[in-house]
């Protein structure tokens, strides 16, 4: 509990001080000179996180993208997940029990097993509401169909009639928007490592041990069957810009947190605009579930950790124990008739 309790009042004082603008921010990153690999391309390896309390769309209680420094100070000391991760770090403080019957407290995890991050999302400058930038709202802009196919998988969490009918997370597939395209922050698992060669970008993502293998040297796609699970990714530089279209999506992306048809299309834009981070960009088509293009902006911060794995597989014991506790519903309800 000190340590959360100094990081976020570390970040409340940071806050309170900071007189950069978002202007001086960009022309900071406009000047900066990223290391360069053999070939000459900016380097762009490391572990990075995007962990944040900032979320893919704006939260009602924000009117506006970004918050001004005093702003921000009062947001994050009132932000729920950071009063969650306080008030669990108060209750647990000493009272823990070992055979976990205090964690019955109308959720799965207490606050020890989440990492959403504590601070909002610092993206040129400024202090961001939302990844979304476009629409000015910060709203995903379904059509009337794309918030049809969103209600249908989220029905899905209700259904236990067999593992067919279930959300792809309890099977290790799909789990948050994680790996993308494009990649957003989530309660845990916000880490990607970024390994580079002159044919290939690979970005391991923590979330369920993915990894994107990103060609370079043809943007041709392969034909859309052979395509993989989160779609079929190639890639160019354009300056010291690295851009990634993916395309070829296939059903279960539905289920993601950006949801995707194979008619769907995301550009992705890596820049690294200082020693410490790198600026990221998305656009989002689609034209079966979405009115218009959308387009988010993001920053991933360099960290010193490291990457353990997250060994979530389609053999665990989610499926099995979920419909297993289904049919025992079901045996109970009809002797009680």
């Amino acid at each position: 509990m000190q340590q959360r309790n100094q990081l976020v009042w570390t970040f409340v004082i940071v806050c309170t001080i900071a007189t950069t603008s978002s202007s001086n921010a960009e022309k900071t990153a406009r000047s900066y000179q990223p290391p360069r690999t053999a070939d000459g391309k900016p380097d762009l390896q490391g572990v990075w996180t995007n962990a944040s309390i900032t979320t893919l769309e704006r939260n009602a209680r924000y009117k506006k993208l970004a918050l001004s420094k005093d702003e921000v100070a009062a947001a994050t000391a009132s932000h729920p997940q950071v009063v969650r991760q306080q008030t669990d770090d108060a209750e647990d403080e000493g009272t823990a029990k070992l055979d976990g019957s205090d964690l019955a407290k109308g959720r799965g995890y207490n606050a020890f097993w989440i990492d959403p991050g504590t601070e909002f999302g610092l993206v040129k400058g400024e202090y961001r509401t939302s990844w979304i930038v476009d629409p000015d709202d910060g709203q995903i802009p379904y059509t009337a169909q794309g918030r049809k196919t969103v209600d249908a998988f989220e029905h899905q969490r209700h259904s236990f009639d067999g593992p067919e009918t279930r959300p792809p997370a309890e099977r290790c597939l799909i789990i948050g928007g994680r790996v993308g395209p494009p990649m957003v922050s989530g309660l845990y698992n916000n880490n990607y490592q970024i390994v580079q060669t002159k044919d290939h970008v690979v970005i391991l993502v923590e979330m369920i041990r993915h990894a994107r293998i990103i060609p370079l040297k043809n943007r041709q796609h392969a034909p859309a069957a052979l395509a993989p699970l989160f779609g079929d990714s190639v890639g160019w530089w354009e300056g010291d810009t690295l851009v990634v279209e993916t395309i070829n999506f296939k059903p279960l992306q539905a289920a993601s947190v950006v949801s995707l048809t194979p008619h769907g299309r995301v550009i992705e834009r890596f820049t690294r605009v200082s020693a410490q981070q790198i600026f990221y960009e998305f656009t989002v088509e689609d034209p079966f579930l979405y009115k218009q293009p959308w387009r988010g902006e993001m920053s991933f911060n360099a960290s010193q950790d490291e990457i353990y794995e997250y060994a979530c597989h389609e053999g665990n014991y989610a499926m099995s124990g979920i419909l297993a506790g289904a049919r025992e519903q079901e045996k109970r309800a009809v002797e009680k008739k």
